[in-house]
């Protein structure tokens, strides 16, 4: 039989063990930062029922999930992490304690064009809470303190996370009578850094039929910019025209208003009227964040307010306010513009210990040890050379070396040799626990991403 040629399918993400513990890191501090929200963890399956998962069905969802048979089921695999929410959510109602805060960070699947930074398989970290008929406003405010605190221990600092209000959009296209062109309009205003405000009237004035002084009106409106206390004071300007305006800019004036105290800086959060996001989805406050130094690179964190959750699946009245990372898009990126700190121990062990006897007794007794004190140990019997066993820690990054003979038994002393310094000590085991834990401690406080 011929052998096969290993290869990855093209979109697929396949790390090595270095970057693999990099990309741990990175889910672990979520993981915590999250918790420490009051979110919950949750996994569903990456296979539903095609009907579930296509109960909205149509547009480009149909086109890009991976569907197939297996004897008379239809099955697909999850394209993101919302919908599976949304049938849990229904599923498990009456089980459910509301307002459900949950976190979930797992792999969904998209048959799309495989390019650079977009995968086919990837991460998803999202969050969001779940209100059973009503939802606080306070918990459209909270979510930027959850970004920032979430990209601040990740180790970036310079990222703006950028915020607006459909109501604020919607309300205002319908004062000028747009509203059944709010959606053609609002993808064209999207496009203003990159084609600019004289190709974005062009369309709008030409394509979508919106008169002259329309246009003229929405590019001043949505180019409202001098800080958020400045975008706020213009757009009281605004107030009394439209109801479901007055509305918007009442919550966004909710969301700035409690900012602080969540202890969000001024200097990563900003109002910005273009922001839409899903135009048949979001309801309320919507988010975006960028890094700023890499502006091309696009939103890296996005999310809002919806009013109807699990809408295909029940009748009961489901609203939500949530957050998506594309973890590995962003990891991706961040690998490739050099952002990963590259100083942060990701060895698969703290230490490697080298038995130079062949009772094996205090080699395993003292690994035993280490282990119970939270010291990574991995025993090292293979029958190499000392000097391969030495190659293999320096290869893994492995930061110590002990080494156990006949003198360190006998005199109840541990050699233990920093593999960074070189430096090398004979002390009781104890003391070797100690210094190895202090050593590692001042290894791990450096951030995951040089920001």
């Amino acid at each position: 039989m011929a052998k096969q040629t290993p290869r990855t399918l093209s979109g697929f993400m396949e790390l090595l063990p270095a970057p693999q513990q990099q990309m741990e890191r990175i889910m672990e501090i979520l993981r915590k930062t999250y918790a420490l929200y009051g979110f919950t963890p949750l996994d569903t399956p990456v296979i539903e029922s095609s009907e579930v998962l296509l109960a909205k069905g149509g547009g480009e969802t149909e086109k890009q999930i991976y569907r197939f048979q297996k004897g008379d089921a239809d099955l697909s695999l999850r394209f993101d992490l919302t919908v599976p929410l949304a049938k849990y959510v229904a599923l498990h109602y009456n089980e459910l304690t509301f307002p459900f805060r949950r976190f979930q960070i797992g792999k969904v699947y998209r048959g799309e064009r495989a390019q650079r930074g977009r995968f086919r398989e990837f991460y998803q970290a999202d969050i969001d809470v779940i209100g059973d008929g009503k939802l606080s406003i306070l918990n459209e405010a909270e979510i930027p303190a959850i970004i920032y605190k979430t990209f601040s221990a990740l180790g970036l600092r310079r990222f703006l996370i950028r915020v607006n209000n459909r109501k604020i959009l919607n309300g205002f296209y319908a004062y000028l009578g747009l509203t059944e062109k709010a959606g053609d309009i609002m993808r064209t205003v999207d496009k203003l850094e990159k084609i600019g405000p004289e190709r974005v009237q062009a369309i709008l004035t030409g394509d979508f039929a919106v008169s002259p002084e329309n246009a003229r009106e929405i590019l001043d409106f949505i180019s409202i910019t001098g800080g958020t206390e400045a975008v706020l004071s213009s757009l009281e300007a605004y107030r009394g025209r439209n109801e479901i305006f007055d509305q918007g800019l009442e919550e966004l004036n909710t969301v700035v208003k409690h900012l602080g105290g969540f202890g969000v800086p001024a200097e990563n959060f900003a109002v910005d009227l273009t922001i839409a996001r899903g135009l048949d989805y979001y309801t309320g406050t919507v988010y975006e964040t960028v890094l700023l130094d890499h502006p091309e690179i696009g939103s890296v964190c996005s999310g809002g307010r919806y009013d109807n959750l699990a809408e295909y699946y029940t009748d009961k009245q489901l609203p939500g306010v949530g957050i998506s990372i594309g973890l590995t898009r962003l990891f991706y990126i961040l690998g490739e513009q050099g952002m990963l700190n590259p100083e942060l121990p990701t060895a698969p062990a703290d230490v490697l210990i080298l038995p130079m006897t062949e009772d094996l007794t205090a080699a395993v007794t003292f690994a035993t040890e280490l282990r119970e004190n939270g010291v990574r140990a991995q025993l090292h019997c293979e029958e190499k050379k000392f000097k391969q066993k030495i190659s293999y820690a320096d290869k893994l990054g492995i930061p110590y070396v002990i080494f156990l003979g006949e003198d360190e038994i006998n005199t109840g002393v541990v050699a233990c040799k920093d593999m960074a310094t070189g430096e090398q000590t004979k002390l009781d085991p104890k003391a070797t626990i100690y210094r190895i834990k202090a050593g590692l401690d001042a290894r791990g406080r450096g951030f995951v991403i040089r920001g």
